[in-house]
């Protein structure tokens, strides 16, 4: 089972601040994936930064929504949250 998103926020060039319930945190970049199908609606900046915690995930008002396990495991944690976890 993969942990919840508990706050999501956009960064500039389609990066995304995740943090979950688990109290891990990475960055989800989006960028791979706004060529195809339903992201596309993605590529408007201001479509992308309506970015929001929905249930256990995240969605858009676009009408786009994304599994909380590829959120989970797309996301790169930082070099800090890896020396934390590593060292804890």
């Amino acid at each position: 089972m993969y942990p919840s998103v508990k706050t999501v926020a956009p960064l500039d060039n389609y990066l995304l601040a995740v943090s979950f319930d688990n109290g891990e945190k990475g960055i989800l970049d989006m960028k791979p994936y706004l060529d195809f199908g339903v992201f596309k609606r993605l590529q408007d900046v201001e479509a992308f930064n309506r970015v929001r915690v929905s249930f256990d995930t995240i969605e858009w008002d676009a009408g786009v929504d994304l599994a909380p396990e590829f959120v989970y495991s797309k996301s790169q944690c930082s070099t800090a949250e890896k020396v934390t976890t590593v060292t804890a």
